[in-house]
């Protein structure tokens, strides 16, 4: 050992000694010389690999000079001096003894206000040493903490990444060398480190996040509120690597920091909305660190948990399959933090930040799994912040607060949540968006097991069915969710919903009336279809058989009310028409609505629709209005007591409208044979005198309706009527045959047809010559009309008349053929009177 010792002391002397000229240098004014210099030491010392105690003597000759060199004016000098005492540090057996002379050093160069290396790769190399420098003297590095913290306190925040990066690392393995001393100058280093934390480098925002857990770690635990807001803007980081930095670090807080208990309620929204990670390493960290924290908390309070153990560790019942239930201790430490928690997810909803509220959403469901039952102590407020939620513009913060809601539908009693939600429900608290509640009503449903629900189908059905909820808007948003609410009861309950049909109906029934877009109504009518399958009905028609007196009932209640502008109108229009055959059983119960809505003094529009939809339905009466032949014995009192009363001419453009529709009405109940001819002739002294004064309508639709329904009329009891009553008929329509509507003229040739083949035996031509002498009068002057197809039609209606007083007709033909500009209709005429009259002759011979 002395022989070696020897032998070392020799190798230093000689080194040294060939050292001294290049240590002489090192004062040269020549930069070059310096540099050489330096080179030289180099190539004489750490190149040749020398033994840790040469190195050692060597160092403590050296230090000081190669100190000084570090604030040489050239660059290049600067450089070999940081690799040198690099070199030296690493591989002496005693670097600590450099300290006292280093770290004064080091702090004035780099620990100043301003930073005197100007070349950022030397001050990398430079913090690549101080690094170096804590990994070799650990804890000897105690005396030199305020040394330590003013560099890194200024290299945190220099303008060069790579220093930032190398300046954290220094930092966090300071922190764990000394431990017991860097509480007392920690916090200086949390504002230079969130004052990074957001650097345009990925890596520098991890490297900031790993320095900030340890320097919270060992620091006194007063600063975690300083970062908690940082390290929560990091969760929403676009990189990764960032975001499982703060998973490991909080996850790390939460497992050893000393005053842990008290941030519990901080420090666990930050881990567990890492579990809805879109990235499975981040989320699966996350979990495992969580589940750690949990156990360990269930450990370190087992006394606490011994009575919740045994009957804690069973599901609830009607839990959410595919879910792994969290452990006993990590719901624990959710359910004693959630008064505090709930307020705080309250708050970051409303962020103006998209990110914070989709992460926030997230969170909100990850925190009712763990709270279970519990959630019920809270209901109220997370009631509230789901309804503002629900109004949120950004669709994944909605549907993560849907399934949050649904939690709650799994969680907590109905009895509660409906108290609360049902009364929103009905007294909205927003009338801006007065569908949030029915958006979270419908979610709740959707989580609450049939076999709780159920019981509570009635309440829920009548709060739906209110005027106040399904009639009061006309939004879209609000329709499509009072359809979802229905939707989730029929989805839920399914065929015990047969005990609200009723209701489930009425609130359907609303929704298309007040719909203002088709897929409004077309998601009704499924629904509709829905309700009747789920009870075992074959049809919508047998839906509404069933419900139809209820039904009626339920609109005869408000009939006095109605107007254009409310939904009742509606609803009876949609009950009328899809119930098909069905309403005509309750032809009794529907006659006095139809009474009472169409009375004279009622609201016009409203009666021109009615009168639209009876038109529609009496053409296929059979099908409908008259499926069971009801409608016929009372058609006679619906045709005087509600069509003639308002057929009656009043002033206006409305008022013509609605005659227009009433018209309509009329020859729909004519043409689809809901009347009996004897029906018809008992009213028509009454009937006749209204058609022929809608001939004269301003509105070309009510003048063809009103020939129409004279042609159809004449059909079914033409024959019948006396001769008095159909000469009162044609002098008006001969009036159409000038009409400014081509459609109503031919129309009118048709009437004219039609009356002529109705002259039976209880008409006498020769008595009422005068009155065929006139209208064959008429016909002869069209029969010369400039439009051909006219022509052609008064010749077919002219040879009808031929067969009523064939001689008066002849004569009159013969007298204007020579005043026509073409005879050829003339002689068609003539010769289908001679021929007519020569078969009659013959066939009575």
């Amino acid at each position: 050992m002395a022989a070696t010792a020897s032998r070392e002391e020799h190798v230093s002397s000689e080194v040294l000694r060939g050292l001294a000229r290049h240590l002489n240098c090192l004062s040269e004014d020549n930069k070059s010389t310096r540099k050489r210099a330096l080179e030289s030491i180099k190539r004489e010392t750490v190149d040749k690999k020398l033994s840790g105690v040469v190195l050692q003597d060597l160092f403590s000759v050296l230090l000081k000079p190669l100190l000084k060199c570090l604030s040489d004016p050239m660059e290049r000098c600067r450089e070999i001096a940081i690799v040198l005492i690099s070199e030296f540090i690493r591989y002496v057996p005693e670097p600590q003894e450099s300290l006292p002379y280093l770290m004064p050093c080091m702090a004035q160069r780099f620990g100043e206000k301003e930073i005197l290396e100007p070349a950022e790769e030397l001050r990398l190399s430079a913090m690549e040493m101080l690094t170096l420098t804590v990994e070799v003297c650990g804890k000897r590095l105690a005396p030199y903490l305020n040394e330590m913290i003013n560099i890194l306190r200024r290299t945190i925040v220099d303008p060069f990444p790579d220093v930032k990066r190398e300046s954290c690392k220094c930092a966090v393995n300071f922190a764990n060398s000394v431990p017991g001393n860097f509480h007392m100058q920690a916090e200086s280093l949390v504002k230079p480190l969130m004052q990074t934390i957001a650097h345009q480098h990925s890596k520098v925002r991890v490297s900031v996040i790993e320095a900030t857990g340890a320097v919270i770690q060992h620091g006194t635990g007063k600063n975690v509120d300083d970062v908690l807001s940082h390290l929560a803007q990091r969760l929403f980081d676009d990189s990764p690597q960032v975001r499982k930095a703060v998973t490991i670090v909080v996850g790390n807080w939460l497992l050893n920091l000393r005053d842990r208990y008290s941030y519990f309620h901080k420090l666990i929204p930050l881990l567990l909305s890492n579990i809805t990670d879109e990235i499975p390493e981040i989320s699966l960290l996350g979990a495992d660190l969580w589940q750690q924290v949990g156990a360990q908390w269930e450990k370190e309070n087992e006394d606490d948990l011994k009575d919740k153990m045994d009957f804690l560790l069973t599901p609830p019942p009607f839990y959410p399959p595919g879910v792994e239930r969290p452990g006993l201790g990590c719901r624990e430490l959710v359910i004693r933090n959630l008064m505090r928690l709930v307020p705080a997810v309250t708050h970051d909803l409303t962020d103006w930040l998209v990110p914070t509220r989709v992460r926030t959403s997230q969170l909100l469901s990850v925190l009712l799994l763990h709270a279970e039952d519990h959630s019920t102590q809270h209901l109220q407020p997370l009631l509230a912040l789901l309804y503002r939620a629900c109004t949120d513009s950004e669709r994944d913060v909605v549907n993560n607060c849907l399934a949050a809601a649904k939690l709650l539908g799994t969680f907590v009693p109905p009895e509660v949540f409906l108290k609360l939600l049902l009364d929103h429900v009905t007294i909205p608290s927003s009338s801006s968006y007065p569908w949030s509640a029915l958006m979270v009503l419908r979610a709740v449903l959707g989580g609450c097991p049939k076999a709780v629900l159920t019981p509570h189908l009635q309440h829920i059905a009548d709060t739906l069915v209110r005027p106040d909820v399904c009639q009061e808007y006309q939004q879209v948003v609000y329709l499509e969710q009072l359809l979802a609410c229905v939707d989730v009861l029929l989805h839920q309950c399914d065929s015990d919903c047969g005990s609200v049909s009723l209701q489930l109906l009425q609130v359907l029934v609303t929704v298309q009336s007040l719909a203002s877009e088709p897929h409004i109504s077309e998601k009704a009518l499924e629904s509709v279809q829905s309700l009747f399958k789920v009870q075992g009905l074959g049809s919508v028609s047998e839906l509404y058989r069933q419900h139809m007196g209820q039904l009626l009932d339920w609109l005869s209640a408000s009939v006095n009310t109605w107007s254009s502008y409310t939904p009742h109108r509606l609803q009876m229009h949609i009950i009328v028409v899809q119930s098909g055959p069905a309403i005509g059983e309750f032809v009794s119960q529907l006659m006095p609505l139809l009474h009472s809505c169409l009375q004279p003094d009622r609201d016009q529009e409203m009666r021109m629709s009615i009168f639209t939809m009876l038109a529609k339905l009496l053409l296929d009466g059979g099908n409908t209005l008259d499926s069971q032949g009801l409608f016929r014995d009372q058609s006679e009192k619906f045709l005087a007591d509600v069509l003639l009363p308002n057929l009656v001419w009043r002033a206006g453009r409305c008022a013509a409208a609605l005659r227009t529709a009433a018209l309509s009405c009329l020859l729909a109940l004519l043409h689809g044979g809901a009347i009996t001819p004897q029906q018809l002739l008992s009213v028509e002294d009454k009937l006749c005198p209204q058609m022929l004064s809608a001939l004269d309508e301003d509105s070309q639709m009510a003048r063809l309706l009103a020939c129409r329904s004279l042609s159809t009329m004449l059909r079914l009891v033409g024959p019948s009527l006396h001769q008095d009553v159909l000469n009162k008929i044609y002098p008006e329509v001969l009036k159409r045959l000038d009409d400014s509507s081509e459609e109503v003229r031919h129309e009118a040739l048709r009437v004219l047809s039609r009356w002529l083949s109705s002259l039976g035996k209880n008409y006498n031509p020769e008595f009422c010559a005068p009155h065929l002498l006139f209208l064959f009068q008429q016909l002869l002057l069209h029969l010369d009309d400039p439009e051909s197809s006219v022509q052609d039609q008064v010749l077919e209606v002219l040879k009808e008349g031929s067969s009523v007083l064939p001689t008066l007709l002849q004569k009159e033909v013969e007298a204007v053929r020579d005043k026509h500009r073409s005879p050829q209709h003339c002689d068609q005429l003539l010769q289908h009177i001679s021929f007519t009259s020569r078969h009659n002759t013959d066939g009575s011979t």
